[in-house]
């Protein structure tokens, strides 16, 4: 049995690998993928994927289908830390199982979420932000692409963290969740860079700050809501590969070994950059499966401190 599976795994691909991805083209996770995958392609023309957008639900269609799939390599699931560290938190029950049902291949990219308010705003920093909050709790409404969503996450640990009341506002999907801050509808947003690219360069919007803990290389001059008094806020959007649990590991292997050489490559981190605000990172299984875990116990905090039960 195992000659016969490192065999099959020598020959592996010898058909197409349909990734499924649980957002709609032109996120983050989406870019991500089709950003690796096709330059997996380029350097190597005996592989091909198909990307197969699923969204909805916050990635459980997606995610739910890939579950179901053989674990033969054919099918990888695309996905963000919603999937997996904080709908384990939001929901009581889940159509997949993070831990039993999928194994982590490699992290692809780590990206901050931007603060974003309108361009005509008078809050121009973090600080006034939360000032604002403080002096009419509630009064500062945010939107996100749907409750449980990281961006809604992210967003009540700012308040959490500052110790301030404000009112979420459910969009269906992150792009409207950015447009209604263009449209003066909430007064603000935390999204990734591809949603909020077109409103800065049509200047709508303005950004006042990142979520992660550190300076992101890729947006510098965005100061972290640490260093603008908020202490110990540190969310991002990562986006990795999974498999179903039971693929055999010469799979897994050589999966994780074609996306982390693109991943070296200085066009794949450039282009990663520029649209997706996010760095390359090939972070591969067991210290994936590390950061899944401290994400959970994160996230669990937050739902604990802002008083948001599982549904």
């Amino acid at each position: 049995m195992a000659l016969a599976t490192t065999c099959h795994a020598q020959d592996y691909p010898t058909k197409s690998i349909r990734v499924l991805v649980s957002f709609a083209p032109g996120g983050v996770v989406d870019t991500s993928t089709r950003m690796v995958t096709s330059k997996i392609t380029e350097t190597m023309p005996s592989w091909h994927f198909v990307v197969d957008n699923r969204p909805g639900a916050n990635g459980f269609i997606g995610a739910a289908a890939a579950a179901k799939a053989n674990p033969d390599g054919y099918t990888i699931l695309s996905a963000h830390t919603g999937e997996f560290a904080v709908n384990p938190v939001m929901f009581k029950t889940l159509p997949y199982d993070p831990e039993k049902t999928f194994e982590p291949v490699i992290m692809l990219s780590d990206a901050p979420m931007l603060i974003v308010v309108n361009i005509q705003s008078p809050i121009n920093s973090i600080k006034d932000l939360m000032a604002a909050a403080r002096a009419k709790p509630g009064s500062i409404t945010f939107g996100s692409p749907g409750t449980g969503s990281v961006n809604h996450m992210a967003s009540e640990w700012l308040a959490a963290a500052a110790g301030v009341k404000m009112t979420h506002v459910p969009y269906k999907g992150g792009a409207p969740a950015v447009v209604a801050v263009a449209t003066n509808d909430v007064t603000f947003t935390v999204a990734g860079m591809p949603g909020v690219s077109p409103h800065l360069q049509g200047k709508r919007v303005k950004v006042l700050g990142v979520t992660t803990a550190k300076r992101s290389p890729m947006v510098p001059d965005y100061p972290t809501a640490q260093e603008m008094g908020v202490p110990g806020v540190d969310a991002s959007i990562w986006v990795g590969f999974f498999v179903p649990k039971g693929t055999p590991a010469p799979i897994i292997n050589k999966l994780y070994a074609a996306s982390a050489d693109v991943l070296k490559r200085t066009e794949v981190k450039e282009r990663l950059a520029v649209v997706g605000g996010a760095e390359a990172v090939a972070t591969g299984s067991a210290a994936f499966n590390a950061r899944i875990a401290s994400d959970i116990e994160r996230y669990k905090k937050v739902a604990q401190q802002v008083g948001i039960k599982p549904e």
